[in-house]
């Protein structure tokens, strides 16, 4: 069985069992939080679309841990203008672990 979530923006096919970054999720570690935007659920060839979520359907998901994404260099340069400029970024993420999918 696997699930379409929507969390922070950004779609995402979760499965039981699975663990994935997500944008931060303001939740202590260690506690179970449960996503309601389920766009799609499958289950072999029984496949259920939301107009655009399916109602009363969710996913339960556990929070692992929250950290920081790799650095990103934005460098920005005009040529022949002398104009350089350098600017980093480290985007923030929380680790989920999903237990259940359930249709409602």
């Amino acid at each position: 069985m696997y699930a379409i979530i929507e969390t922070g923006g950004f779609q995402f096919r979760v499965e039981p069992g699975m663990k994935l970054n997500v944008p931060t999720i303001v939740s202590g570690e260690g506690d179970s939080i449960n996503l309601d935007k389920v766009l799609l659920i499958g289950d072999g060839d029984d496949v259920e679309v939301g107009t655009p979520l399916l109602a009363g359907a969710s996913v339960e998901a556990e929070v692992i841990e929250h950290g920081r994404g790799k650095k990103i260099i934005v460098y920005k340069r005009k040529r022949r203008k002398g104009y350089e400029r350098t600017q980093g970024h480290r985007q923030d993420y929380t680790r989920i672990e999903i237990k259940s999918i359930s249709k409602g």
